[in-house]
Formats: structure tokens, sequence, C-alpha cells
């Protein structure tokens, strides 16, 4: 067993609650795509944990206001005045169409009428988004997920999305390396160098992984 509750506990104790729900998941995830060292673990859980709030969420939160719709994506939702603009005053408080509107025609999905926003939405340990993202997931771990996406919001998928995901983008290598924030910039802003959000969380969450990994 890579993980077990005691030690998620003290690695996280803000993911207690989910604990009992997700080691089991965790442990075969992880043992099935190569994440078998502690210090591989101690990297993964560590980002996992920050992207997930301590395992609580697995879909994307797309209740935002008008001033958040303008502060996360300012080239789609924000006026020159630097206020929320008309289309953000509009989708605000609408999660679906909000979904729709932002995600439409991107990373495989159709236009904003074909629904693929809010239905390929952000699932899963690390939030795979996008019609063509839930396709690669999909083939990679032979699971209908085009078609019950809602899959990916479970532990099972949700998991192994996250192993597979890491695996396939050569995350082990660096956790070896211990380039604990040059694998944050990877998950979080898809380049090595730039600052993802949540660093020092991430950082700090993989000191505690890595001391309590690897005392045995």
């Amino acid at each position: 067993m890579l993980i077990d509750e005691s030690r998620l506990s003290r690695i996280a104790p803000q993911a207690n609650e989910r604990a009992r729900t997700f080691v089991p998941a965790l442990n075969e995830a992880m043992a099935r795509h190569g994440i078998d060292r502690p210090l591989r673990v101690a990297a993964f859980l560590a980002q996992v944990l920050h992207e997930s709030v301590y395992l609580r969420r697995t879909v994307e939160s797309l209740d935002y206001s008008a001033a958040g719709l303008a502060r996360v994506w300012p080239k789609r939702y924000r006026a020159a005045d630097g206020l929320p603009n008309l289309l953000a005053i509009e989708l605000a408080g609408q999660p679906e169409s909000i979904a729709n509107h932002t995600y439409a025609k991107r990373n495989g999905n159709g236009p904003v009428e074909s629904g693929d926003g809010w239905r390929y939405r952000g699932r899963g340990l690390l939030q795979v988004t996008g019609r063509a993202n839930y396709q690669a997931v999909a083939a990679g771990l032979d699971l209908p997920l085009l078609e019950c996406p809602e899959l990916l919001a479970e532990p099972p998928a949700a998991c192994l999305s996250a192993t597979w995901w890491w695996r396939t983008h050569k995350l082990n290598a660096l956790a070896d390396a211990e380039a604990i924030d040059e694998i944050g910039s990877l998950i979080n802003t898809g380049r090595k160098g730039r600052v993802p959000i949540g660093a020092q969380e991430r950082r700090q969450l993989w000191l505690r992984a890595r001391a309590v990994l690897l005392e045995g």
C-alpha cells in the first residue's frame, strides 16, 4: 500500500472526511501508472490535494460573479475600462451558461449551443476539461467518458485520470528529481517556468508528504 488513511491525514488533515473513500482508489491508480516510490507519491499527492481542494472537489465550480469572470478570463469578459463586459454581466451566476460560453470551440468542444462546455467541464483530481481531453483519457483508460462524463467525478476514474495524465506527461522523472515547482507549473499553467496558482501550498504539502512517506 502506497498511502493509508493515517498517513494521508498527517499530510493533509483537511482531507480526513474523504480519506476513506479515496485511499483505495489512489493506491490502485498510483500503482497502475508507476507512482510507486515515496518521492513520486509525495509529489503526486501534493498536486492533487491542492487541485481538488483536499479531495473535496472533483467537478469544476463555475458559479462566477461578473467580477469573477472578468478576473479569471479577462480577454473574454473584461471591458476596456477594466470592468466586467456586457457578456460577463449577462452570464453571472449561471454555471451552465458560463461553461458553454467559456469553453465553446476549445479543446475539441463544439459551439455554445452544443452544450459541450458544460458536458465536458473540469472533472477529476486534475480537472480534465474539454471533449478532446475527455476523449484522450477515455482512450488511455478504456472508459466511456464521452458518453458518461460524470464518471470522472467518482473516485476511481478521478484518480486514474490524474495518474494517467501524470505518466503521460512524464512527471515521475521530475518527482524523482524533486522538481516540485516545475511539476506545479506544468499542471497549472501548461508550461515550465511559470508560477502556478497555489505554489506555496503545493510546496508545503509536498514537504509534509515527503517527510511522512520517507520516515518509513
